[in-house]
């Protein structure tokens, strides 16, 4: 067993005894045809040797005996300390990971090799097996990668780099995932907006939400592990009227830390948007001040792989003088980037974080799932005058909605009317308006009576976006 390496830099001897008992390794393996026993201690087996002891594809070097271990130390940075280790080529690597982020889980990947998701405070040591070519080390939860949780392990005395030892230096783009023909969508994430209590008095809304990491449908047949607000696809919709009082008990029953950010209150974000190591909890308590469908999201970072793994929703505050409706629905626009092509809870994996940072969904959707009102559609009748709340949560897509066979008489975005049953803000009477467009956070709402009997699709008019999930229907009956 070689000397362990500290934080406080990075060593590895070869010892006399080290290179004897290599060359034994070696002439053994060469005269009997046996490799040397890599799994001599407790630790799980080397990966890159089969049950026979027998080199896998990839393994570039004889192993010698050896074990190199190392301490390394997860921080709140987003770092490895060290962030480089060096081993011996042929040498068994074991580290001992110690997380000191007192918010985040974390793991370490190193090859096919992979640690438990590490709470705060908590360590784990793991055995990475013989180690024949130079690599980078990462940390596999959801956009941690892409922060800088990194680490590289130099193998020295062997061949330099994956690509040396017959591996592969990078991965041709991924493939599009495609949809699953005729299926159906288990769950479908309700639409409809209930209208308010009459009282003029302020109300106080309490409610807790809970994170949680679970799979979910993200379209019809296909499933995600998603970061989550009580559960569900998007986080609930919140609904009340300028001077309403909000008290939100955040828990954080996730395994990384999470936070929340309500657009609807205005107020210092110091403590209530503080990010939560799991098992712990928050209240967030605002006033609604100002009329709007405000987006509320975890702010923890990276901020893009949160509001993409589920962690979004719309609070509705009504203006006073709102004007009364037969229905009302809330569409709230995201997107969906999947890191494999899952058909059921148990293949379900996280975010790709990759993807996000490219700004390439595979799926763009309402309410969290494609496709979802293509099968079960917006029931009005001709005649009634219908409102559709439109909220873009993002992270990155911009949100065009429209109907087709439909124009809006009433056009309402980011606190003030354009158009109100067909008068405009500068007193025309003859417009109407055909798209609410929308940026990322950007909300508002359109009313419009349907005309006669029929199925009206709701579209991002951004075709594309449409095309990847972004789209459903308004059924018309007389």
């Amino acid at each position: 067993m070689r000397g362990s390496q500290s934080n406080s830099g990075v060593s590895s001897v070869w010892s006399a005894a080290g290179i004897v008992a290599s060359v034994v390794a070696i002439l053994l393996a060469v005269t009997f045809g046996v490799a040397a026993n890599p799994s001599g201690t407790s630790l799980p087996a080397n990966p890159n040797f089969a049950s026979g002891g027998t080199a896998q594809a990839g393994a570039a070097v004889e192993p010698t005996g050896e074990t190199t271990e190392v301490e390394v130390t997860m921080t709140a940075d987003m770092t490895y300390e060290p962030s480089v280790i060096e081993v011996p080529a042929g040498d068994e690597l074991v580290v001992t990971l110690i997380n000191e982020d007192d918010k985040n889980g974390h793991d370490l990947v190193i090859g096919d090799v992979e640690s438990s998701r590490i709470q705060p405070g908590k360590s784990e040591t793991v055995n990475f097996g013989v180690q024949s070519y130079s690599q980078e080390g990462y940390c596999s939860v959801a956009g941690h990668k892409q922060m800088g949780m990194t680490l590289d392990v130099v193998v020295t005395g062997g061949s330099s780099s994956a690509v040396d030892a017959g591996g592969h230096a990078g991965h041709a783009a991924p493939a599009a995932i495609p949809d699953v023909v005729d299926a159906e969508v288990s769950e479908v994430y309700p639409a409809k907006l209930e209208p308010l209590e009459s009282t003029d008095e302020p109300v106080t809304h309490e409610l807790t939400f809970t994170v949680t990491e679970v799979p979910l449908e993200v379209a019809p047949g296909l499933w995600q592990t998603r970061w989550t607000f009580n559960g569900s696809s998007m986080g609930p919709t919140l609904h009340g009227k300028v001077g309403d009082k909000f008290i939100i008990t955040l828990v954080n029953d996730g395994t990384i830390g999470h936070s929340i950010d309500f657009h609807a209150g205005a107020l210092a974000p110091d403590v209530p948007m503080r990010t939560i190591a799991p098992g712990e909890s928050l209240v967030y308590e605002y006033t609604a001040e100002r009329a709007g469908i405000w987006m509320y999201h975890c702010s923890t970072a990276p901020m893009s792989t949160h509001i993409a793994s589920g962690m979004h929703g719309a609070v509705i505050i009504e203006p006073a003088d709102i004007d009364p409706v037969d229905h009302e629905f809330v569409i709230v626009q995201s997107e969906v980037y999947l890191a494999n092509e899952a058909h059921s809870p148990e293949e379900a994996e996280e975010v790709n974080a990759d993807k996000i940072a490219n700004g390439t969904p595979d799926r763009v959707v309402f309410n969290g799932i494609a496709n979802q009102y293509d099968q079960e559609r917006f029931e009005v009748k001709t005649g009634e005058r219908v409102r559709f709340w439109v909220l873009d949560a993002g992270p990155n897509v911009p949100f065009a909605f429209h109907i087709v066979g439909g124009q809006f008489d009433t056009y309402w975005i980011e606190g003030a009317y354009h158009l109100r049953q067909g008068v405009s803000s500068s007193g025309a009477t003859d417009g109407g308006s055909q798209v609410l467009s929308l940026l990322p956070a950007e909300g508002g709402f359109v009313e419009l009576e349907f005309p006669e009997a029929g199925n009206y699709s709701v579209v991002n008019h951004i075709m594309s976006e449409a095309e990847r999930g972004a789209h459903g229907y308004v059924h018309v009956t007389d």
